[in-house]
């Protein structure tokens, strides 16, 4: 454990009454951050604390982006849109993956934050992670219409109708963002690197259900697998954690019984 960075502070006077003190020091949060750059030699993971300002409707992200422009420039950490759309600032805060943008100091009920990358991630520097084999994953199982038409991939050549019923049979699963935070907090990720993981096959189900899609027989190679669906043993931590309320658990269940129903369809 290092010894951590703080912003020098104003001292009260040596007669100042404690109740004074105590005010002074609720005006800031502690705000331990993990620091690590694996690309540097001999520079181990340490826990680097700096002593931010508070201010009303401050969220983590912001705290970090203060010690960035006023203390450390050099910390990283990744975000982007600042409004829990683009899913960029997931990390852990007091160990639960979050997002920094959405994450109110206020509501955390303490002055003391420490804020990791998220678990799972290999770390490309202090809080910003490597999301490839991530974004690996949501390729493999295809996250797109296959439409065929008269042919095999034939391109689509008029609008493709749903009613307003099929369209609500995958819907919740559009809201999802990408921010990993369901991939962070699933057991079996961190067991198996070749799990697709619970955003991948919450997205699977996503266009398998779609009344559109005809790329079935193209995406059960990749959910019907060890490693895939059945991998899943609905811990249930990825939808706990899920800012959107998309409900992985949900579907990768919803996704077990629709390759059952293809199967027994088979035989």
């Amino acid at each position: 454990m290092a010894v951590g960075l703080e912003r020098p502070q104003t001292k009260a006077p040596p007669t100042a009454a404690p109740a004074t003190q105590e005010a002074a020091a609720s005006k800031t949060i502690l705000l331990r951050v993990f620091r690590h750059s694996p690309s540097v030699a001999d520079d181990a993971p340490r826990i680097v604390t700096y002593r931010v300002p508070r201010t009303r409707g401050m969220t983590v992200l912001d705290a970090l982006l203060w010690v960035k422009e006023n203390v450390d420039p050099g910390l990283a950490f990744r975000y982007s849109c600042r409004m829990g759309i683009c899913g960029s600032c997931g990390m852990l805060i007091n160990g639960k993956p979050e997002l920094g943008c959405e994450t109110q100091v206020a509501d955390l009920g303490t002055d003391a934050i420490e804020v990791a990358p998220l678990v799972h991630f290999p770390v490309v520097r202090d809080v910003a992670t490597d999301f490839t084999d991530f974004f690996s994953h949501h390729r493999r199982v295809m996250p797109y219409l296959i439409h065929r038409g008269n042919g095999d991939l034939a391109p689509v050549e008029r609008e493709l109708r749903q009613s307003e019923e099929q369209k609500l049979e995958y819907y919740q699963f559009t809201m999802c963002i990408m921010c990993g935070l369901c991939d962070a907090a699933c057991p079996i990720v961190g067991m198996d690197k070749l799990y697709a993981g619970p955003q991948a096959l919450a997205q699977a189900y996503r266009f398998a259900v779609d009344s559109r899609d005809e790329g079935w027989r193209e995406r059960i190679d990749v959910v019907d697998d060890p490693h895939g669906c059945w991998r899943c043993e609905l811990a249930g931590s990825c939808s706990a954690v899920c800012p959107k309320g998309v409900d992985p658990a949900l579907g990768i269940q919803l996704l077990k019984r629709m390759v059952l129903r293809r199967r027994m369809r088979r035989t």
